[in-house]
């Protein structure tokens, strides 16, 4: 037994000692190439170092799941044409991205690649302080440069340091089954808006959603509410001195706004409620109409928190207001939101071509017709009408066309034409108006004494 495991083991030896001798022979003989017929080894391609970008984006909260799913698209196409690139995704949001986040990051010179912003007045501030990246030689590359609708709150001395994602309009979403069963109909007047308002209040429903915690949500209402009493056109002119907030027409706006509050028009506690609770009163049935932004349509989908609300979702303009200035049937409606670029990534050849191709693949009319369909995001850019017509299927999204068809004009959020000290203070204002803590008169004065110092004046 011994013999035998000793005489296998010594031909393993042997035989071992066989194929190093071969081996060494063979690599001998490949170095000499003196062996023509052994196979040469071949060098594995050498892989591209990674490189990152981050991405801020505000798509967050189911309500933006469908815009979000068409970001994570465009980022995996990207990805997938620019090697070794990984996108960051970083989703924040939007008002603490834009009244937090991002001016902190500027003023630190910590700036995401690509990050979501409001045209005017931010990026035209932060162009201005040379953080952002000039686009306007890359849409000449692209050739999209005239592909958009508009890009004014963009531009800065003729060049373009960002990108409108989309447009959106605001209006009044209605539940239409509530409204045949108790014999409503949709406002032609102030007085029969005024009417409707106190009937469903009556009638022991919430007559609008509220939800305060964040200001930019009741200062929706109150935008529309002085487009009406003082004019569209009239907040253009805070930044340069010729409106006042103490107008007499402006007065009436807030007044307005804190007589629909005291009458319980909204919902009780608005002040400590999120954005989110706004979708969430209207959907349950709990308020029978919800100031918002077209952007909200996308909840009343297939697999939208508003599901069940399909087909009897409607949408409407408020009524023009007996004695109101300038044009009524005026909408806010722009192309304010969008994507803008640090300029650090010039500095840097493949981020360059990693955010070119970026916005080749996010800013498509494929694209835009995806964002209004699946997502309720109106267009940015010029889209063929039949290619609109023949995509938009949803009753919702034809209604609001409609809507939008009957205007004449339509005006920008007020938060595009004031510096940021004015809107922080406004912000602060109207909550302090919704909780009982001011008067329209002191809210006027308060907001008017920071315009003048943000005027120089």
């Amino acid at each position: 037994m011994k013999k035998s495991l000793t005489l296998l083991l010594t031909l393993i030896f042997v035989a071992s000692a066989a194929l190093t001798g071969c081996g060494s022979n063979n690599t001998e003989t490949q170095a000499n190439g003196s062996d023509k017929g052994t196979e040469t080894k071949t060098e594995e391609p050498k892989k591209a170092e990674p490189f990152e970008l981050k991405l801020r984006h505000t798509q967050v909260g189911d309500a933006k799941k469908n815009r979000f799913a068409i970001l994570e698209e465009v980022v995996k196409t990207t990805q997938g044409e620019n090697e070794g690139l990984t996108i960051k995704l970083d989703g924040v949001e939007s008002d603490i991205n834009r009244k937090e986040k991002l001016r902190g990051e500027m003023a630190a010179g910590d700036i995401p690649d690509i990050f979501d912003v409001f045209g005017s007045p931010d990026a035209k501030l932060y162009a201005g302080q040379g953080k952002m990246l000039d686009l306007t030689p890359i849409l000449d590359e692209l050739g999209i440069k005239d592909k958009f609708t508009g890009l004014g709150p963009f531009t800065l001395d003729g060049k373009v340091y960002g990108l409108p994602i989309g447009a959106s309009a605001e209006g009044v979403f209605y539940n239409k089954e509530y409204f045949t069963a108790k014999g409503f109909k949709v406002p032609t007047t102030w007085a029969e808006w005024e009417k409707l308002l106190a009937d469903v209040k009556a009638d022991g429903k919430t007559p609008l959603a509220g939800a305060s915690k964040a200001a930019w949500v009741p200062l929706m209402v109150t935008n529309q509410l002085w487009s009406r009493t003082a004019g569209p056109e009239f907040a253009k002119g805070f930044a340069t001195g010729d409106a006042k907030w103490t107008d007499p027409t402006m007065v009436k706006a807030f007044a307005k706004h804190k007589e629909w509050v005291d009458k319980g028009y909204f919902k009780k506690g608005e002040l400590g409620f999120e954005y989110a609770e706004l979708q969430t009163q209207f959907v349950s049935g709990e308020a029978a109409m919800m100031f918002d932004g077209t952007w909200q349509s996308s909840i009343f989908k297939a697999g939208g928190i508003g599901e069940k609300m399909i087909g009897k979702v409607g949408f409407f303009n408020v009524p023009a207001i007996d004695g109101g200035q300038g044009d009524q049937t005026a909408m806010m409606q722009d192309t304010n939101n969008g994507y803008g670029f640090s300029a650090k990534v010039a500095e840097d050849p493949r981020k360059l071509a990693a955010v070119k191709s970026f916005i080749k693949n996010l800013y498509t009319e494929d694209m835009q017709i995806r964002g209004l369909v699946e997502d309720g995001v109106l267009p940015a850019m010029l889209v063929d009408k039949a290619k609109i017509d023949a995509n938009v299927t949803d009753p919702l999204m034809k209604e609001i066309a409609t809507v939008l068809a009957g205007t004449t004009s339509s005006f920008p959020a007020f938060d595009a034409l004031v510096q940021a000290d004015v809107n922080t203070t406004l912000s602060i204002e109207i909550q302090k108006l919704i909780g009982g803590q001011t008067t329209p008169e002191k809210l006027a004065e308060a907001v008017q004494k920071v315009q003048d110092e943000a005027n120089g004046q």
